[in-house]
């Protein structure tokens, strides 16, 4: 053995094998050393990261941008974590250069550590960059007439201001159908009142669009009223005229009275039957006679009205001839065809 180490080509040998092992542990450690191990490497999402955008914004209107992103972070734990506290960094979108029209655009990202993988969900989004418009439009205020008590209608709704004006897309608002102010409250509603409303812009279909309003909200005044509707009159007459009294005609001083109470009750009536006792008439003039109001309705717009009526007086008297009495002789007065001079004398003349 010792004459075995004491050979010169033996010892080189064994030399060259020790480095060679040597070189390969080296340069395993080395490797080792430069990636990261699981205990300070680490990957956190940080969630609804505003999109910024920049862009012409006071000409035109880009639609499909999602507000906001979702970013992955993966890299040393500290740095990681010191990213998602401060949140210094930003993702945006810069469409300056874009025209009018459909567009595919790569989200950007700035401000992050270079020693962090950085992802964004969604990474590409699909775009429409359009022409801005605004539009003044009239407000449609409308109300569930379910709302309202039995026996009172909606009269009507006026809101205030009456118009709004919407902004948006060229398109988008070549869309718009309906100008919604929606008045909402408890079942059972008798009186009017008022009631600020949100505005909301709608499709035919009842989509709600993507618009800028302004105001976004209007003060609507609603009109409620119990429900009422004219009803013709119509004169009855009670008992006969007194003796002597013709009844040439009888006419009221209206021809209609509102009459109030539930909708069902009220649009049932035909006529308004109001009874006048002809047995009081003694002469031409005005009467005044009491309405009553038909069973199931609450009120009248008068109680009373008055009746103009035409009569004649008749003398139902039997006319009688007195007898003539004899005249006493001396007495009876000649007549001129007996006097023969007093006739001379007017045929003279």
């Amino acid at each position: 053995m010792d004459k075995l180490f004491d050979s010169y080509w033996v010892l080189r040998i064994t030399a060259l094998i020790l480095a060679i092992l040597l070189f390969f542990y080296v340069k395993a450690q080395m490797d080792t050393s430069d990636q990261p191990t699981s205990t300070n490497s680490q990957m956190d999402i940080i969630t609804a990261v505003p999109l910024e955008v920049y862009y012409d914004s006071e000409n035109l209107i880009v639609s499909g941008l999602p507000k906001t992103v979702d970013v992955t972070v993966e890299g040393p734990m500290a740095i990681v974590l010191q990213t998602k506290l401060k949140r210094d960094f930003k993702v945006f979108l810069d469409l300056n250069s874009l025209p009018i029209g459909r567009h595919r655009v790569t989200l950007q990202h700035e401000n992050f550590s270079e020693k962090l993988e950085v992802s964004i969900d969604p990474k590409v989004v699909d775009i429409v960059i359009e022409e801005k418009v605004t539009k003044e439009l009239r407000i449609d205020p409308e109300m569930n007439n379910g709302l309202i008590a039995e026996g009172y209608e909606l009269i009507g709704m006026t809101p205030e201001p009456s118009t709004v004006f919407v902004t948006g897309a060229k398109s988008v608002i070549e869309d718009i159908s309906y100008v919604k102010a929606t008045v909402t409250g408890e079942k059972g509603i008798k009186a009017s009142f008022e009631q600020e409303a949100a505005v909301k812009v709608l499709d035919s279909n009842l989509n709600k669009l993507d618009v800028t309003i302004e105001p976004a909200t209007v003060n609507v005044i609603v009109d409620i009223r119990e429900y009422s509707r004219e009803i013709p009159i119509t004169l009855k007459e009670v008992g006969k005229p007194p003796e002597g009294i013709t009844i040439n005609s009888l006419r009221p001083d209206i021809e209609r009275i509102k009459v109030y109470g539930p909708k069902s009750i009220i649009d049932s009536l035909s006529e308004l039957v109001v009874e006048f006792d002809i047995s009081e008439i003694e002469s031409s003039g005005s009467y005044t006679v009491d309405v009553v109001a038909p069973n199931g309705t609450t009120k009248l717009s008068t109680k009373k009205i008055k009746i103009n009526a035409n009569v004649t007086k008749t003398n139902n008297d039997t006319e009688t001839n007195e007898p003539v009495e004899e005249p006493e002789e001396g007495n009876v007065e000649e007549t001129d065809s007996e006097n023969p001079a007093i006739e001379d004398e007017i045929t003279t003349q």
